[in-house]
């Protein structure tokens, strides 16, 4: 039993710390090379306060890896102090159907969860987000963002495991095949219900009709021969200054929205940059292929699960009672590291999708457009340009800024993209 103990802590901590080293690793890299690239990042990129950008890095970073660390340490107590333990048996001697005591089980683990992150979160928000000029949120949005959040949240994963758990009970072999089935149809459908029920929730989104916006935002269109009647723009600035836009649902659900911040912080072209990269991945067939790509991710975890759930040791570990809802909660704990650790996989597919839609974009729109685009959103949102090579691999689904406008430029003068960059043929990436 205590290879199984070894094997447990050693993943569950040594990812954590070999996430964290990393991370470490990235803000030092990122100042030093954003110091000797000052230039380069005033003149592309336009930050005129270097140190502001390298702070805001440091206090982000800082700050996740505390709440990191403290929320696994929770989890670490919990388990070896029989906690867990405890709860699991409290639920079975409830006399309660052992579904309804998975579904209590996964919602007390979830809003246990947002509890122990709440500190964290305001600090970010009203200390980290506040000192350096994003935080827009009072709060008592803040309050009603959490409550509603939890809400949702509760409902949506209790509703999803319970389902896992009826399977686990009525499909015993076949389980894990139906659960797939489940959650690949219900990240489709969440494509629909998301945008025109979920988000609405929490942001105004305004139709964009009639206006200079609107007229930009149909040429997009027409240039790329892309149709699409629902164009939003989000009120993400009472929260936020932080700026986006997204491309979201298929058929006659797709919409566009675009965050009000992005409006007023961008030229009208460049926002038709921005949205020209966001249609490709529609053109492109990108979303599609994202789902595929999840498809098979989740196939696999899910057969782990399938044979972790059916042994012994995963339960007599931590003493826990042998119901299938205790099993997974251990076997998710087990896989979850994994998945961090193969992220670079998925991340390759990313950042190829992620230049197609950049070449897209060029090709509609030009590449000034873009370019810009792409500084002035590095630049607002205080991004840290210049990554560790390492970090970015297992972190970055996105080419970095550096490398993205000299593959752009290079495109408008119709020369190579792999040319070199502010620093060189070495020149480090950032998101």
């Amino acid at each position: 039993m205590l290879e199984y103990h070894v094997l447990f802590v050693v993943l569950l901590v040594g990812t954590e710390a070999f996430f964290t080293l990393l991370s470490v690793l990235n803000v030092r890299y990122g100042a030093q090379t954003a110091r000797a690239e000052s230039e380069w990042m005033h003149e592309t990129l336009g930050v005129d306060d270097l140190d502001a950008v390298l702070d805001y890095q440091r206090a982000r970073t800082g700050l996740s890896l505390v709440s990191t660390w403290v929320a696994l340490g929770f989890l670490l107590v919990a388990l070896y102090t029989g906690l867990v333990t405890d709860v699991v048996e409290f639920l079975a001697a409830t006399g309660l159907p052992e579904l309804a005591q998975g579904v209590v089980f996964v919602a007390l683990l979830l809003v246990a969860g947002q509890l122990v992150n709440v500190p964290f979160d305001l600090y970010s928000t009203f200390v980290v987000e506040e000192q350096f000029g994003f935080n827009n949120q009072s709060p008592t949005l803040w309050v009603k963002d959490f409550v509603l959040g939890l809400v949702v949240s509760t409902l949506i994963v209790s509703l999803l495991a319970g389902a896992v758990l009826w399977f686990v009970s009525a499909l015993p072999t076949y389980w894990p095949a139906a659960a797939w089935a489940l959650v690949v149809g219900f990240s489709l459908a969440m494509l629909v219900i998301k945008p025109r029920v979920i988000d609405p929730i929490f942001n105004d989104f305004t139709p964009v009709e009639e206006s200079d916006l609107r007229d930009a935002v149909d040429e997009v269109f027409e240039r790329a021969g892309f149709r699409c009647d629902q164009v939003y723009e989000m009120d993400a600035s009472k929260r936020s200054g932080h700026s986006n836009a997204y491309f979201t649902g298929f058929g006659r659900t797709k919409r566009v929205v675009l965050f009000d911040t992005l409006v007023d912080q961008m030229d009208v072209d460049e926002i038709q940059a921005v949205l020209a990269h966001e249609l490709a991945h529609w053109k492109r067939g990108h979303i599609w292929k994202f789902v595929a790509l999840a498809a098979v991710q989740f196939a696999v975890v899910f057969g782990v699960l399938g044979y972790l759930v059916g042994q012994s040791w995963l339960y007599t570990m931590f003493g826990l009672p042998q119901v299938e809802y205790a099993g997974l909660f251990v076997a998710l704990l087990f896989v979850g590291p994994v998945m961090q650790l193969t992220s670079p996989i998925q991340n390759y597919f990313s950042l190829a999708y992620e230049r197609e839609a950049d070449t897209f974009a060029v090709e509609t729109m030009g590449s000034r457009p873009m370019a810009d685009a792409l500084a002035n959103l590095a630049s607002e949102n205080m991004s840290n340009p210049f990554p560790h090579p390492l970090y970015e691999t297992f972190h970055y689904d996105h080419p970095p800024i550096p490398e993205r406008i000299r593959y752009i430029e290079a495109m408008g003068e119709g020369g190579d993209a792999g040319s070199e960059g502010p620093a060189g043929d070495d020149a480090p990436t950032a998101d």
